[in-house]
């Protein structure tokens, strides 16, 4: 069975095609849940009309589906609690010059 780490880890290869930041670091990824090969990630975008939306569902989608014992991928957006940059990691904070 994967693990939410090889999730993670698998997951910061998909990056925001607006901001040079994989998702992790930005912190879009809220929750994941594993159950029978099935991933669901809850996750956000910096805003909530993000036109490329669909295109990063689909790289999250694109990027799990590699993973042994993953059969299935659904991804929802939540917006709440709403992101802001206090989610990013130090590393993309540092990226971005906020540190």
């Amino acid at each position: 069975m994967v693990s939410k780490e090889e999730i993670l880890e698998k997951l910061t290869g998909v990056y925001d095609p607006e901001i040079p930041i994989n998702i992790v670091d930005l912190g879009l990824i809220y929750d994941i849940n594993i159950q029978d090969g099935k991933v669901h990630i809850k996750m956000t975008l910096t805003a909530p009309g993000c036109p490329v939306y669909s295109l990063i569902e689909e790289m999250v989608k694109q990027a799990l589906r590699e993973l042994e014992g993953v059969d299935d991928v659904q991804v929802e957006f939540v917006w709440d609690p709403p992101w802001t940059p206090d989610r990013m990691s130090p590393k993309a904070k540092a990226m971005l010059g906020l540190i």
